[in-house]
């Protein structure tokens, strides 16, 4: 059964869902090793230096021979498939830290919500795209294995207003999914291709922390309208800003703007604020790299305490300074997409 705000709504056919899902990764892991993961020549700079070094060794294999010490010319890696977009839907944004617990996913289901709070007529979708630390059942209080259609698409539960998918609806909460890289590709493929979105004007997709082979899985994929990077002000979080703002630009996806989370702490005593992980550091990050800044996001009691109960902030309490600052952040995206 799915649970939505405590309550039971019978779905079944968990069965159905997780085995399709683990067919499609069993048969496609030998025909995508085959194929090989990076495929494209302009941002995988990792597989021609290998091409190169295992060149190189060739060479100096053969020294001793007549044949010529130059070394030959790598082969060209074939290029990336096209991106192919999802059924129904019009506008794909990635939310993106690089960087696990800088408040990544809070901010994509906040701004998720408040889109659909300033644009009631909009349709608007979430997906977790992270298999091993799946959020979004926590976040929007669901359980439970989605339904499927008859040619055995999976049903997106919809909570607030908005669709969801996840790994976790396909798992038991504390399970440990230990897949390696090929097998979480096919997962991607199958949470990516085989949901029944219907018609949706964004579709918002919480990106795992770092920038290794989902993210760039997905931004070859499908057509993404961009990305908004999610970042503290502290420098050590804006390390690993900086290499996701770069991925993004390698891959051709537009960066949207940056949102600093946590910016600050106001004391509910006397109204003060302290900077707990230092001050505008990813503003002038943003400054630096000619990007908008979205939004800053304080570091809230409420916040937190709405999210662990499955209701959050924009949802909880519509009309507080924070719902306001995820409302402020979502507008400027809308207005980027024309929405």
């Amino acid at each position: 059964s799915v649970v939505m705000n405590g309550v039971g709504y019978s779905t079944g056919l968990l069965s159905n869902s997780w085995n399709s899902l683990l067919r499609l990764v069993n048969t496609r892991t030998i025909s995508r090793a085959s194929q090989g993961v990076y495929k494209d020549k302009n941002n995988f700079n990792n597989y021609n230096n290998s091409n190169r070094l295992f060149s190189t060794t060739q060479t100096k294999q053969h020294s001793g021979s007549n044949q010529s010490s130059s070394s030959p010319s790598p082969p060209s890696p074939p290029p990336p498939p096209p991106r192919l977009p999802l059924a129904g839907v019009k506008h794909v944004v990635l939310v993106s830290s690089a960087k696990g617990g800088v408040g990544k996913s809070t901010t994509a289901v906040n701004v998720a919500l408040a889109m659909r709070a300033v644009n009631n007529d909009l349709s608007v979708g979430i997906l977790d795209a992270d298999v091993f630390g799946p959020s979004l059942p926590t976040l929007l209080n669901i359980s439970g294995a989605p339904n499927v259609t008859d040619k055995n698409y999976m049903i997106p539960p919809v909570n607030y207003g908005i669709k969801c998918m996840s790994m976790g609806f396909l798992v038991e909460e504390e399970d440990a999914i230990a897949w390696r890289g090929l097998m979480v590709m096919s997962a991607i493929e199958k949470l990516l291709r085989h949901v029944a979105w219907g018609s949706l004007d964004v579709l918002v997709v919480d990106m795992p922390p770092g920038t290794g082979d989902v993210q760039l899985s997905i931004a070859q994929k499908i057509p993404v309208d961009g990305a908004i990077l999610v970042s503290t002000p502290q420098d050590l979080a804006l390390l690993d800003t900086k290499r996701g703002e770069k991925l993004f630009t390698q891959v051709g996806i537009p960066v949207l703007g940056v949102v600093q989370n946590m910016s600050y702490f106001k004391c509910s005593h006397c109204g003060s604020l302290s900077h707990v992980f230092g001050e505008g550091g990813a503003e002038k990050f943003a400054t630096e790299h000619n990007l908008n800044l979205l939004g800053d996001i304080p570091l809230d009691m409420d916040i937190r305490v709405h999210s662990d109960e499955g209701k959050p902030i924009v949802v909880a309490q519509p009309e507080s300074e924070q719902a306001a600052a995820y409302k402020s952040v979502a507008r400027k995206v809308l207005d980027t997409l024309k929405l």
